[in-house]
């Protein structure tokens, strides 16, 4: 583990460049391969993107909720935003509200959609403003 940390400490410094100009950092992916949560208080980081492989079969593994519900937890103590992906039920969106996950994205909202479809969505909103 201290030859990661040893590794990182130069991507630690450019990070802390990056937020003096105001850029938002976020961990993307997390729980898929190798995630710490020591990476949380390492990095300085705003926003804590879990991966799907969390959520996917939410409803069907105790121990897998309960490991989303540490790390929502651990993830808002340290003032973290929190994104879930890969949201495609009712159910899963309402567990995530009551975790208190700040943001989720998914098939529950919208397949992926061509350019010309999203603005035939959004473009009439724009009009609005």
């Amino acid at each position: 583990m201290d030859s990661i940390i040893q590794g990182s400490k130069s991507a630690i410094s450019t990070m802390q460049e990056l937020k003096a100009m105001n850029i938002h950092l976020f961990i993307d992916d997390f729980g898929r391969g190798y995630s710490s949560l020591s990476y949380l208080k390492l990095f300085p980081i705003d926003t804590l993107k879990i991966d799907q492989s969390f959520t996917r079969n939410l409803h069907l593994d105790a121990k897998t909720a309960a490991l989303l519900d540490t790390i929502i937890g651990k993830a808002h103590n340290l003032e973290l935003n929190i994104i879930a992906e890969g949201v495609e039920t009712k159910e899963l969106l309402e567990f995530l509200k009551r975790k208190q996950c700040d943001q989720t994205q998914g098939y529950y909202f919208n397949r992926p959609l061509p350019v010309e479809e999203i603005e035939k969505i959004y473009m009439p909103m724009k009009s609005l403003k």
